[in-house]
């Protein structure tokens, strides 16, 4: 009779696959072998479906996050612009006034936020005072003007 180690590897396969299917089930000692085949194969089913939700969730969460981020580009996009917009008005608002014989270059203090156009500075009277407001709001896309002006020697 040949000795043991001579026996052909898929023989100790065939005899290593039942033996380790009785000794992973305690409990299921009554059932077959195709029983338990059976009953493995659904919980391996069982776990595919936890993973799949898992993936369904994940791709939620991306979805969602994505959206989130492209909101909040959308944003900074939008606030970046109304910078870029508030520097064209305090630049164009300048210009004009530099262009009045009341006003010099750097006469007045001009700033703007969000298009609302603030004068600071002394204007040589309550009429050139007007006059500078008027000035800033006919300036395209202003939305208002606070006057801060105050008359010299008034």
């Amino acid at each position: 009779m040949a000795s043991l180690r001579s026996w052909n590897p898929c023989l100790w396969a065939c005899l290593a696959v039942p033996l380790a299917l009785s000794a992973c089930s305690g409990r299921d000692e009554d059932q077959t072998v195709g029983q338990r085949v059976d009953s493995a194969l659904g919980r391996a089913g069982e776990v595919a479906r936890e993973v799949q939700e898992g993936g369904r969730e994940a791709g939620r969460d991306a979805r969602t996050a994505t959206m989130g981020a492209a909101s909040r580009a959308k944003q900074a996009a939008s606030q970046a612009g109304a910078k870029v917009d508030d520097a064209k008005i305090t630049s164009q608002v300048n210009d004009s006034l530099a262009q009045d014989k009341d006003f010099g270059t750097g006469a007045v203090d001009v700033t703007t936020r969000e298009g609302v156009v603030t004068l600071r500075g002394t204007a040589p009277s309550a009429a050139a005072k007007a006059r500078a407001a008027e000035i800033a709001r006919n300036v395209k896309d202003v939305k208002s003007v606070e006057n801060q002006l105050s008359v010299r020697g008034g």
